[in-house]
């Protein structure tokens, strides 16, 4: 009898393959069919109809943001269909209003699904409220809480924030009456007037600013109270964005 021999690398990617628990996996973040399967699994949490594996494979998706930069153009001729095109489009649409307890088990987190997320809604407001100890207070386990830590600070801080079209927030922060906008901030550094950078976001956002933890185009005041001129500060003073050194006294000025 000839012997089975196990495979040493992903048919996919090529990358090489780890047993865990009598199983093989592919641990390479790019692999296509780990990113189809994860566009697929955020899909099909925020009931996304018409976006499974054979439209994903037609509109050559590769990721998550991929989703929301689709034209109508884009999808009709991917999908070669005017009606499914317009279809599709609509439920893309709504899958924006999606609150963060739906929407956070769909990134694929490790141990995060929908029990973990409404444990969070009753702790958290929005995605800025996450940490280790709204974690904790919420009844979620070491593991699961690393794993969405690392989430945090891989995907979100560092490339989901300002790309993605969603409000993340919990469901009862999405009730909250909406007041008129005010501008787009962005917190740089430590805080002096607040506790911690989540209570300043909820003041800002109660006057209608909104706020963003990265620099990005939209951003006009950058709140910088370290006195640190870090690399942040100056791409903000080159692009004319204003910088405002006490935030406190900035709201008194502006309520």
């Amino acid at each position: 009898m000839t012997e089975i021999q196990a495979p040493t690398h992903c048919p996919s990617c090529n990358s090489s393959l780890e047993w865990s628990n009598h199983l093989l996996y592919c641990r390479n973040s790019d692999c296509d069919s780990q990113s189809a399967k994860k566009i697929e699994h955020f899909a099909k949490t925020l009931k996304i109809k018409g976006l499974g594996p054979a439209s994903i494979a037609k509109l050559g998706l590769v990721s998550i943001e991929d989703i929301y930069s689709l034209s109508f153009d884009d999808i009709c001729n991917g999908l070669s269909s005017e009606k499914l095109g317009q279809k599709l489009l609509e439920e893309i649409e709504n899958s924006k209003k999606v609150n963060l307890e739906t929407l956070l088990p769909a990134f694929s987190i490790p141990l995060i699904g929908k029990t973990a997320a409404e444990k969070l809604s009753k702790v958290c407001n929005r995605i800025e409220d996450i940490d280790s100890d709204s974690c904790t207070t919420a009844g979620l386990g070491q593991k699961a809480t690393e794993n969405l830590m690392r989430w945090l600070r891989v995907d979100f801080y560092s490339y989901y924030d300002g790309i993605l079209p969603f409000t993340f927030r919990f469901s009862e922060a999405s009730s909250i009456t909406s007041v008129e906008p005010k501008g787009t901030v962005c917190i740089s550094g430590k805080l002096n007037s607040y506790k911690t950078k989540a209570e300043a976001t909820k003041v800002l956002e109660d006057l209608g600013y909104t706020v963003k933890s990265s620099l990005t185009k939209d951003v006009q005041i950058l709140i910088n109270e370290s006195g640190i001129e870090s690399s942040k500060t100056q791409k903000a003073r080159e692009s004319g964005v204003q910088i405002i050194e006490n935030l406190k006294t900035f709201i008194l000025e502006n309520i």
